[in-house]
């Protein structure tokens, strides 16, 4: 599945969609903003996925939308549909059934960080720099977006971002909490792929459940709760469960199937 904005792979286990237009920072256009949404469909679709990983092409993450489109497609009647397929991306990443993981270096700005603070899990190389331009533009983020940037960044640094429209590097968004790891920029898809295989390797069982019941955690929702639950009482009842006690026992790794 390749176009020339977008690359997706499958590799054991492990999904990678590549923002691909290294010559514009890989800003997002709006085909791109849909696409992502299908993309990460297909992916949560395959049984055999159990780990999505974001990135982009060359030195940068994502330099955030094309804001060569605005004056067409981000403005008047058009506004709220281009609106639309930002929040439909957001939610593709933020809702996949496997974790996500963004795999960030250069430049994370704007919906190109709303789509990190999407993911579950974010690694950044030492060069990485983040920011939520909004302000310098005179427009705002979708409601969904910003509830991402503040889950993700915590409640201050979500103002300092929004309200300054200022940038800040990879060692400040890690102190934040809106990073897990901070690597050299020549380490992080080795890192990022270790961490991919560890996730991959694990029962997707175990991985969805928990995944779910950190979402109504954060969320309260009683929906979000209920599916939580659900999805830790299918763990006892699993193959997985029974494979995972033999491979202790036996002192082996585990082949989980995800059934």
């Amino acid at each position: 599945m390749e176009n020339e904005a977008l690359i997706a792979s499958i590799d054991a286990g492990v999904a990678t969609l590549t923002f691909n237009r290294p010559h514009r920072k890989n800003a997002i256009s709006h085909a791109m903003w849909l696409g992502i949404t299908t993309h990460l469909r297909v992916f949560c679709d395959d049984a055999s996925v159990r780990v999505i990983v974001l990135r982009g092409a060359g030195s940068d993450f994502s330099a955030g939308a094309d804001i060569s489109e605005f004056a067409t497609l981000r403005d008047g009647d058009g506004a709220q549909a281009y609106e639309a397929a930002n929040s439909a991306a957001f939610a593709a990443v933020r809702d996949a059934r496997v974790p996500v993981i963004a795999a960030v270096r250069g430049l994370c700005l704007g919906g190109g960080f709303g789509l990190a603070a999407a993911a579950d899990l974010r690694l950044a190389s030492d060069d990485a720099s983040f920011a939520v331009p909004a302000a310098r533009l005179g427009l705002a983020y979708p409601q969904d977006a910003m509830q991402d940037i503040v889950r993700a960044a915590g409640p201050q640094m979500a103002r300092y971002l929004a309200f300054s429209a200022a940038r800040i590097d990879a060692h400040k968004a890690l102190a934040a909490g809106f990073l897990l790891e901070v690597v050299p920029a020549l380490d992080l898809d080795t890192r990022v792929a270790e961490l991919a295989d560890m996730v991959a390797t694990n029962a997707p069982l175990s991985v969805r459940a928990s995944k779910l019941g950190i979402r109504a955690v954060l969320s309260g929702d009683g929906r979000d709760v209920a599916a939580a639950r659900a999805a830790g009482a299918l763990t006892f009842d699993s193959a997985d469960y029974t494979e995972g006690r033999a491979a202790f026992r036996e002192k082996r790794k585990p082949a989980f199937t995800g059934r």
